[in-house]
This record gives structure tokens, sequence and C-alpha cells, in this order.
């Protein structure tokens, strides 16, 4: 684990100078920041951890002892070396004033920087390993019983260290916040249960090293992935949206926090902690990766059968008239009238109510929605993993415009089958007198479907259609010198020759005869 280390010297050569030295130092320093001030030094340290600082003693209008002094008071624990060029005693005397790990005279020798460094990496690896078998004795034994007492209402015994570590947590107001990693099942899908435990030990180690580094409270681990936080109330929003901050970009994972109430005494701590999880329950309607406080809501109310009837109705017609703004809609409808849905069973009690009333629905149409959508069984399992209604409510949304593109594609298809046996019906049929009603009868549907069907498919009305083919073949007949006209009119089903003449001559320019004379026939 590697040791933050903040630089900090008004000369910007001797600030990078050092920065060089630690670099390449090999002793698994990490440089939290330099700086130029005491300001901008403290700055850094509130923001993250620092356990060794190299400062100049003597700087313009904060001194190096004086900044020591305020940074003490942010970490009591961090080592600091001062660096300077002058052996003035006074200097000497305020770093030991100030308890500082050493006093260095620039030019600072390579081997000394590195020897005093070394020192007090070993030092600070010394008091991480006591740190570490005193947090491990109260992980294994004492956090177990935090958690039982947290779930349960099992008392604490008077005598147990927990109390007192508690007492000293709730005494200037603390607060219980529950910790929950996002699409776990998403993120974790495929790997071996080992993999998966490797996974999120790391992720839960990270999340404690940075708590711990800002001595932002207790952790401790819950059952289900979760991690239950006590922390100082004070600061508590800030600090939890840090964390969330730090596991969004530390971690493979994005987190929702739920926040307790704070309290100031040990037993309605236990209080805080369930208000921390109805908060996270909140989740599902709020969404994830957010920071949720505690507040009493109303939760929702199935919908009325008539109501959901009508909807079911008005969602099927919008379904197969392949309208996807109106289909989205009518879900936001079925999800937030009268009341948004607050629980994820009554969510998906109403997914399975939809889906099934869409199915009965389409059945009378002869399709079937578990067939044209490929689901295995009436309830996919995949919709019992989602977390937020958001979640469900974008994979309802998917699966409703995959339902409705599938069956607009397969109406497609069976009309343009339609229309080309219609073709063939009429180029088949060209030397009888066909009219539009006959079609329709022949393939079993109203004419004014047929010709509607047929219009918007050739973006030619049926009768138009009609009377192009007949004089095609017209055409082709004309071209026949054996043929009379009068013979070609008959033939193709005209009676009256004048109107045959007419009608050639309005979609030729010509008139039969003129047309074999031009034509040379």
């Amino acid at each position: 684990m590697s040791i933050p280390i903040l630089l900090v010297d008004d000369e910007a050569i001797d600030l990078e100078w050092l920065r060089r030295r630690v670099a390449g130092s090999g002793l698994g320093l990490e440089v939290a920041g330099t700086a130029s001030s005491g300001f901008a030094a403290l700055d850094i340290m509130r923001k993250q951890r620092v356990d060794i600082i190299l400062s100049d003693i003597r700087m313009p209008i904060m001194t190096g002892t004086e900044f020591a002094r305020k940074a003490r008071e942010i970490n009591p624990a961090v080592k600091i070396v001062f660096i300077s060029g002058h052996e003035d005693f006074s200097y000497a005397k305020e770093a030991i004033e100030v308890h500082a790990h050493k006093y260095l005279l620039k030019p600072v020798a390579d081997d000394d920087l590195y020897l005093t460094l070394k020192e007090l990496c070993d030092v600070i690896s010394i008091e991480r390993q006591q740190k570490l078998a005193t947090t491990e004795a109260l992980t294994l034994a004492s956090a177990e019983l935090v958690v039982r007492w947290a779930e349960s209402g099992e008392e604490l015994p008077a005598d147990s260290p927990v109390v007192a570590m508690l007492e000293q947590l709730v005494r200037n107001g603390a607060a219980a916040s529950v910790i929950e990693l996002d699409d776990l099942e998403w993120k974790l899908k495929g790997l071996s249960d080992e993999k998966r435990g490797d996974v999120l030990r790391d992720a839960f180690h990270d999340i404690h090293h940075f708590i711990q580094s800002l001595s932002a409270g207790k952790l401790f681990y819950l059952k289900d992935n979760r991690l239950l936080l006590l922390s100082a109330a004070a600061q508590r929003e800030k600090l939890l949206e840090n964390i969330l901050e730090q596991i969004r970009t530390k971690t493979a994972f994005t987190a929702t926090i739920g926040a307790g109430n704070p309290v100031n005494r040990i037993a309605d701590l236990r209080k805080s902690y369930w208000e921390a999880k109805a908060a996270l329950q909140a989740k599902w309607i709020l969404g994830k990766n957010r920071l949720i406080p505690y507040t009493p809501h109303q939760t929702g109310g199935l919908r009325s059968a008539d109501n959901l009837e009508e909807l079911l109705d008005k969602l099927l017609e919008e379904i197969m008239a392949y309208d996807l703004v109106a289909i989205d809609d009518s879900l936001l409808r079925l999800f937030n009238e009268p009341v948004p849905c607050s629980g994820k069973q009554e969510v998906y009690d109403l997914i399975i109510r939809i889906t099934s009333g869409l199915h009965a629905r389409l059945q009378k149409q002869n399709e079937n929605l578990y067939e044209v959508l490929k689901w295995e069984s009436q309830q996919p399992e995949m919709l019992f993993h989602f977390e937020t209604v958001h979640d469900i409510m974008s994979w309802i949304r998917r699966r409703f415009f995959e339902l409705s593109e599938l069956l607009y594609m397969k109406r497609q298809r069976q009309k343009r089958k339609l229309i080309q046996e219609l073709m063939e019906y009429v180029e088949q049929n060209l030397d009888k007198k066909i009219t539009l009603k006959e079609a329709a009868s022949h393939f079993g549907f109203t004419p004014n479907y047929l010709g509607f069907v047929f219009k918007e498919d050739t973006g030619e009305a049926f009768s138009d259609y009609l009377t192009r083919v007949k004089l095609e073949r017209v055409c082709e007949l004309l071209k026949d010198p054996t043929l009379k006209i009068y013979e070609i009119a008959d033939r193709m089903g005209y009676i009256n020759i004048i109107y045959f003449n007419r009608q050639f001559k309005q979609a030729m320019g010509l008139t039969p005869g003129e047309y074999r004379k031009k034509h040379k026939i």
C-alpha cells in the first residue's frame, strides 16, 4: 500500500527537485500533492490523507512551523520533515516544538533524504500493521456484535468496547449510512464465484481504505454485499458525496448510499440504521449512483382493473400502429398513475399483468407475444435483476418498441405477399372484366381494405394500376398485325369499342390506329 507524501516549498526549483527524488526513491511513496505555500498545502490535506510532509521551514506569510501546527490539527499522526537553508538554532528549536521528525539542511544530499524517507516509511508501516491488527480484532469480534445489534436489536454488553466506541461516536452527533454497489448482477455476470469474490473484495478494500484515510467513521460489512458506515453528523453529506465520487473514480462500480438521520444516543443509532436501509429502498424509485437521505415517502397503490384495461387497449393500438412516441407515453401512464409504483413486487406484478393482457389481446389477432419476442417464459428471469424503476422501464420500453417493430415488419411482409398475389391474379385475368370488388372477394377482404393496402404499398390506386397493365397488354397485342383492333378490345374485356379508343388515347396520347401507324405495324 502506498504512503501519501506532501511536498511544500515556495521555491519552484526546490519543489521539483523534491518531487523527482521522492518519485524515484522506490519506497512506495505517492506524491499526494505539491504546494508553494502553507495555505495551498492545508487545502490538499483537507481533501485527502497525507502521512508524510516534506516542507521548507522558511516561507512567506505562513512559516513552515505555523503550517505544521495547523497540519497536525487536520492529521495529528502526520510525520513532518523540515528542510531549511539556515543553520539558525531558532529554526531548529521551532522544529522540535512542533515535533518534527527530522530537520535537514540545504543542499540535501540524496542519501540523507533517502534514509530519512526510508526511516519514516518503516515507522508508518509498523504503525499501520499495529492499527490493522487492532482493526481486525474489532472486525472479527466487535464488528459482528455491532451488526447483530443494528439488525436484531440485541442489547450490547455494558463492558463491551463497542459501547465505548459508539458513545464516543454519538457524543457530538452521529448517523448511520448504508452503502450498496450498483448493478452487481450485471457487472459480475459470467464470473466464477472465486473471481466474483476477488472483485468485490478489491472494491470493498478500496472503499474501506478511503474512509479510513479520512477518519470518516467506522465501517462494517453487512450481508447482501452492503456496507454500514457509522460516522459523525458534521459535514456528513459532503463526506458521503466524496465517498460516492471516490467509488466512481477508483473502482469499477458506482454506488448508492442511503443515509439515516443524525442522532445523539446509542439507542437511536439503530433507528438511524433502519432509516438508512429504508432510504436505500427508495433507490428503486429515485435511481442509483447517488446519495438518498431518509424521508418518509408515500407508497404506491395498485392500478384499478378498469383503468388498466383501458390503458392496455390503448397501448395495443399504439403497438399495432408502430407509434413509438405514443407507446412511451402509455408506459409512463401505466407506471405513474394514479401514483408511482413504489415497490419491486408491485412493479413485477404490474409488468406481468401488462404482458399477460397484451398477450391475450394479440392472440385474438393470431399473434403470440412470447413467440414474437422470443421469451423463454412468461416471466423473463432478467426482469428480477433490475435495481430501479428507471432500469426496468428502459427494458420494457425496448421490448415493446421491438414488439411493435416486429409486428409492423410482419404485417409489411404479409401485405407485400398479398399485393404480389393480387398482381399475379390481375395478370392472369386481364382478358376478363376485373373489378376491385371481385378481386377483394377472391382474396377474402373488403374492397375498401384491399384498395387501401394496395395504394399504401404501391402508391397507385388499384383502378389506375388495372388500366395501366391492361393498356400495356393492348400495346403488345397491337404489335401483332394479324389482330384487328376490335378483336383486341374484345379480348381485353372491352365491350364498347368507342370507350376502348377513348381510354387508350387518354393514356397513350394516340388512338390504337394512330399507335400502329406510328410504329409502322
